[in-house]
């Protein structure tokens, strides 16, 4: 059974682990880290450094073997209401079975049950098309924004997401 709980210091060493390659890297963190190979240091002052932040939340899934996923919830501007996930990725090991769409579906009750949210949204890269084809598994829908980004010299789009409580 799949279960979230708060981002912990010792998380980071196995999370930098789940991607091989700078490409793979690239697709999850959206430059965000730095460079490829991202370091435990380098995961944990990106995300650690805001864990009592009230507007900013890392979570990670679990089961009774471990880690599968990790991702944040942050509140962009000042609508409470209004909740984004990002660096959303699973162990690659666990792909493939579900455990996406597990975990989204277990943050997206937390946002919308217990925290109150109305909305989340979320972006992914359009040569990502298994996050896609997960995000939209459990409800996700484009909603119309695309923004660019140049990596390594080519043009990646964002296609931007998002599902509302009442959907």
């Amino acid at each position: 059974m799949l279960r979230l709980r708060p981002f912990r210091s010792p998380d980071a060493q196995t999370i930098i682990t789940w991607t091989s390659e700078p490409e793979e890297f690239y697709k999850w963190s959206a430059g965000m880290m730095g460079d490829y190979p991202v370091s435990k240091e380098k995961l944990l002052e990106v995300v650690s450094g805001r864990e009592d932040n009230t507007r900013y939340f890392p979570l990670v899934a679990f089961d009774e073997d471990g880690l599968v996923g990790f991702f944040t919830v942050r509140t962009p501007g000042e609508d409470d209401k209004k909740v984004r996930f990002g660096f959303v990725i699973v162990d690659p090991a666990k792909r493939g079975h579900g455990y996406g769409s597990q975990m989204l579906r277990l943050g997206l009750k937390y946002m919308f049950e217990i925290y109150g949210a109305d909305e989340v949204s979320l972006g992914v890269f359009d040569n990502n098309m298994s996050a896609y084809n997960c995000y939209s598994s459990v409800g996700f829908r484009e909603n119309g924004l695309r923004e660019s980004y140049e990596h390594d010299g080519k043009d990646w789009t964002v296609i931007e997401m998002d599902i509302c409580k009442d959907k």
